[in-house]
């Protein structure tokens, strides 16, 4: 079962994403929530240019990971979801 899409942990870890946007859309690229688990697990589609990145691996483990759970506690990890 998902965190409910209106919850305070799904508003923040968008709030979280939502600062991170400017820099990869600077790039031509994306992210999307898709869900957060009960494990506190996020899970995102990388968008655009993010998609095909051969460095986005290491932009969502050093970059929106990190962020994402610096600001959200909670959170254990960020997983990219093929959409």
């Amino acid at each position: 079962m998902a965190v409910l899409e209106g919850s305070d942990l799904h508003r923040e870890v968008e709030a979280a994403l939502d600062t991170l946007r400017p820099y990869l859309e600077a790039d031509g690229g994306s992210v999307k929530l898709l869900d957060v688990t009960p494990e506190g697990v996020v899970e995102l589609a990388l968008l655009g240019a993010c998609e095909t990145c051969p460095m986005s691996s290491m932009t969502l483990r050093a970059g929106i990971e990190q962020a994402v759970k610096r600001s959200v506690p909670q959170i254990t990890r960020v997983e990219a979801v093929n959409i």
